[in-house]
């Protein structure tokens, strides 16, 4: 496994944050990141994501979004799936991430519940019309993803 830094970026592609992970595997046009969370724990919806929760993250260069699968540091169990809405990611040099949010999420729970998050904070980004159509549709894709994988579907 390769260690790379992945960078969150803003829609105008600042970087918020920055974190340590893990390359495991780069097919194509998709890329599965091994990290920790390395924050203080905070409450989210009905869950605490705690510092050191194990996430798998899976970025693609060619979708507007990123997939994050959340297990608990102590027991594994999985805590729910956090998706981004963003432009596509760039891996550079295989070292370096990069992503950028546009705000919009994803939150599904281990029993297939869906919620859409920030829905304001994405109508208040300055973004030109392709980028947010682009945007909702990565939304509906991952919902009927979601819903397909709940519901035994492909």
């Amino acid at each position: 496994m390769n260690e790379l830094t992945i960078y969150k970026c803003d829609s105008r592609g600042e970087v918020l944050w920055q974190y340590k992970g893990y390359m495991i595997s780069h097919l194509d046009n998709e890329i599965v990141i091994d990290s920790l969370f390395n924050r203080e724990d905070i409450p989210f919806q009905n869950i605490e994501i705690i510092k050191n929760d194990h996430f798998i993250e899976t970025f693609y260069t060619d979708r507007w979004y990123n997939i994050f699968e959340i297990h608990d540091r102590d027991d594994g169990r999985i805590k729910g799936w956090y998706c981004n809405i963003g432009r596509p990611a760039v891996l550079k040099r295989k070292t370096s991430l990069f992503y950028e949010d546009l705000a919009l999420d994803l939150w599904v729970t281990p029993d297939g519940s869906q919620q859409v998050l920030d829905e304001i904070e994405f109508a208040q980004l300055d973004l030109d019309e392709t980028v947010r159509e682009k945007a909702q549709s990565a939304l509906v894709e991952l919902q009927d993803l979601f819903y397909k994988k709940f519901q035994g579907g492909s």
